[in-house]
């Protein structure tokens, strides 16, 4: 099972508009991040995480056209406005993509993009929306889902399984509840949102993140969800053994 960060930016992605690069070098590459995204894929399932802004982009740098399902963490844009690009995945499918959500993710969703869903004009719909579940399967990959405190919503956090192999994934979260500690213990892979140094009231900061690495010992950690704060270098050299910071097209293998 493999892992590939599409996306390891912050909301505004980095730099942002104004070449603002903040702390971060804009002479590496590997800080010029997107809006957050994921794909996770066996030989013979490939399962989108949510759908950017930068959905195309992130899609043709990894050459990929189709997916067997979307999973949805939350509906804030920078995790959902690329939903239209969903649209050339219908034609390479031939069908709509199965998109999933908690319902009121799922709700918001199908209100805002009615369109998508439900088609029209002549339009066929291009996605199906399906409610997830505290457990199901896509493929041959096992989901088990988690309900996170992100300010005052949910996001969604995601254990996925595949021939004893658990990759774990948090983005956008304020808290790490005893439910999350449960489900990312151990995994052999934990991608986790570490948008900076500086404490924030809804996502975590670079200090707690390497706290909890030490307390659920996952085999390897990708960091995300970066602000330009957070240089690539810079992070690469102070990250303990086992933690690195992600970056746009990183893939790991669990």
């Amino acid at each position: 099972m493999k892992v590939r960060i599409l996306g390891s930016g912050t909301s505004s992605g980095v730099p942002r508009i104004g070449n603002d690069w903040g702390d971060c070098d804009p002479h590496e590459p590997k800080n010029r991040r997107t809006r957050p995204s994921m794909l996770i894929s066996t030989d013979t399932t490939r399962i989108l995480i949510d759908t950017s802004p930068d959905m195309r982009e992130q899609l043709l740098a990894a050459d990929v056209a189709t997916v067997d399902a979307v999973v949805w963490t939350h509906d804030h844009a920078d995790h959902t406005h690329g939903i239209d690009d969903l649209r050339q995945v219908f034609h390479a499918r031939g069908a709509p993509v199965p998109g999933y959500a908690r319902p009121d993710t799922l709700q918001r969703l199908t209100s805002r993009f009615g369109y998508a869903f439900s088609g029209g004009h002549g339009y066929r719909p291009t996605i199906e929306g399906c409610l997830l579940a505290d457990r199901l399967t896509i493929g041959d990959i096992a989901i088990s889902v988690v309900d996170q405190p992100h300010g005052n919503i949910t996001s969604t956090g995601l254990l996925l399984e595949h021939g004893g192999k658990r990759i774990a994934y948090a983005t956008d979260f304020s808290e790490l509840t005893p439910a999350m500690r449960a489900l990312y213990d151990g995994a052999d892979i934990w991608v986790v949102d570490a948008l900076r140094r500086r404490p924030h009231p809804t996502h975590p900061h670079l200090a707690q993140v390497v706290k909890w690495v030490a307390e659920l010992r996952p085999g390897k950690t990708a960091l995300m969800h970066l602000d330009n704060s957070m240089d690539y270098a810079t992070l690469a050299k102070e990250l303990p053994d086992g933690v690195q910071p992600g970056y746009d097209g990183l893939e790991l293998t669990a």
